[in-house]
Formats: structure tokens, C-alpha cells, sequence
């Protein structure tokens, strides 16, 4: 088996880290997009006939992405043109919950935004007024500083703007802090690769929005009426995806495709509660 774009782990049995049975057709599953069902957008082999599957069984779905290179309505136009059946409302981004952080923390102030992609619409709704740190009038103060996905963008000299404002008493907010991503072209460097860097530089901590921070996981779970416990959560990275789950009451399953490295399982305290080679067969253990 080939997952388009996407070089993987050779095929191994699926293995258990739990001691109970996995549910069977659980009330609700959160699924991770990159590198669970695309790969640059075109779908992982086998993935679309997997989500079909649940779809018939009636088993509702949220799809939780710390995606920042597009807004929530440009991810959902990308998986339809994959083949996915996809909504809205289906659909739980990082930029989605920063806005709403910033919202109900930096109403009314300025925030500083280093992003790339076209996330700005989905901002909007923030209530804080955003300055583009890669443009020419950067004050010399903001009340924020919001890190999106990385790209082209993060150049030296907008990663320094933004650590000195930090250092000028800038909040750092981060969308998120994963290190690495996939794509067809590769492994590419993240957001947390930089982040890092910026908080050792300032001595700031970031406030950290996206998966694997628990609000993002009951974003998932809201409006569904199920607990924690009922949901299974399936992604391909142990940290964002899997830990992240389980630190809020979910199964995490952990897939092979995507940036998955074997060597992830040997990390301390690594225990998903499956591992699998993906999407087909996860959904296969979970009974559909």
C-alpha cells in the first residue's frame, strides 16, 4: 500500500497499548486531516471509502487541524475537491479558536500576526485589531503577538519584530506548537520550531490555542452531547493528536502515515492506545 505524496513505516500488525477492548462504533470521532486523510490534500489511500463508512453507520465526525495556511472555509472547499463530504461545522481549526481566544482576552486591542496563509478571514471575527508583521508600519508596541503556521514568511526580520515587541510586553499566543508537517515535497519545518526559539529568546512563555491543549478537544466534542470517554480520537502525531486526547478523557489511536516516525513510540510516556497503519485499519479496529 501507497499513501499518495507520502513516503510511511512498512506495514506492521496493529498493537495495543490499552487492556480493555477498544469501543466499537463509539458516539463521536475526532480525526486530524494532514497526514490522516491527506497528504498536500490529496487523500491517504483507502481514506475516503473509510470516512464513507462511518458516515453510512451515522457516526458523527469533527475534524480538528492545527492548519494555518488556509481558513476554515478553504479547507472544507479542499476536501470536497479530494472526494470528502465536509462541513463548517465540522470543522475545528486553530485559527477558529485563537479568534475566539482573542476575542475573550484582546477585545478592542493590537495584535501583532505572523502567519502564513489565508487565515486573516478567519480572524476577523477576533475583535482585535491585527497588524502584518511581514508589512512596513509596525508600531513599536502591541498588546499581542499571535504565531500562526510558518512559511516563507517567517523571515529573520519578522521573527525579530515579533521578539521585540515580545520584549516590549507583547502577550506571545501561539496557534500552535507542532514542530514538523508533511507534505508532499517532504518534511517541513513548523511553527514550534520557531516558537521555541522565541520564548528562549524573551523568557515568555506563549499561551498555545491548538491541539494538543484540551479546549481544542471539547471544541470537537461541542454540541455532540457525548463525554470525553465515548470519543476516539485518531491522528498521526503522538503529541498533538494522541496525548493531547488522552489528556482530555478521549482514546487516541495513532496512525503510520503522515509524519509518524517509529521512533516516536519509544518517547517517555508515549502509550497511544492503538497503533495502526491508518486510517482504514483504525477505523477497521473501531468496528466500522
Amino acid at each position: 500500500m501507497t499513501y499518495p505524496g507520502c513516503m510511511h513505516e512498512p506495514l506492521e500488525p496493529a498493537t495495543m497499548q490499552r487492556t480493555e477492548p477498544l469501543p466499537q462504533r463509539p458516539p463521536a470521532l475526532l480525526l486530524d486531516i494532514d497526514g490522516v486523510l491527506v497528504v498536500s490534500w490529496q487523500p491517504i489511500d483507502g481514506a475516503l471509502e473509510a470516512i464513507r463508512s462511518v458516515r453510512a453507520a451515522g457516526t458523527p465526525i469533527r475534524m480538528l487541524t492545527n492548519t494555518t495556511s488556509r481558513s476554515r472555509h478553504s479547507v472544507v472547499e479542499a476536501l470536497r475537491t479530494a472526494g470528502f463530504e465536509a462541513a463548517e461545522d465540522e470543522i475545528v481549526t486553530a485559527p477558529i479558536a485563537t479568534a475566539e481566544y482573542l476575542r475573550e482576552h484582546f477585545e478592542g486591542a493590537t495584535a501583532a500576526l505572523l502567519c502564513s496563509g489565508d487565515v486573516t478571514t478567519d480572524l476577523a471575527t477576533s475583535g482585535v485589531d491585527l497588524v502584518d508583521l511581514t508589512g512596513t508600519d509596525i508600531p513599536e508596541r502591541t498588546d499581542a503577538v499571535v504565531i500562526g503556521g510558518a512559511g516563507d514568511e517567517f523571515s529573520y526580520e519578522a521573527l525579530n519584530r515579533a521578539f521585540n515587541l515580545v520584549l516590549n510586553g507583547a502577550s506571545l499566543i501561539a496557534m500552535h506548537r507542532g514542530l514538523s508537517w508533511r507534505t508532499s515535497a517532504g518534511m517541513q519545518l513548523d511553527t514550534g520550531a520557531f516558537l521555541t526559539g522565541l520564548e528562549r529568546a524573551s523568557g515568555v512563555e506563549a499561551t498555545v490555542i491548538g491541539k494538543p491543549e484540551p479546549a481544542m478537544f471539547a471544541a470537537g466534542l461541542a454540541n455532540l452531547g457525548v463525554a470525553p470517554s465515548e470519543a476516539v480520537m485518531i491522528g498521526d502525531d503522538i503529541d498533538a493528536d494522541v496525548r493531547g486526547a488522552q489528556a482530555a478523557g478521549l482514546t487516541g489511536v495513532l496512525v503510520r502515515t503522515g509524519k509518524f516516525r517509529a521512533q516516536v513510540l519509544d518517547s517517555p510516556g508515549a502509550a497511544p492506545d492503538l497503533v495502526t497503519d491508518s486510517i482504514v485499519s483504525a477505523l477497521a479496529a473501531l468496528g466500522y
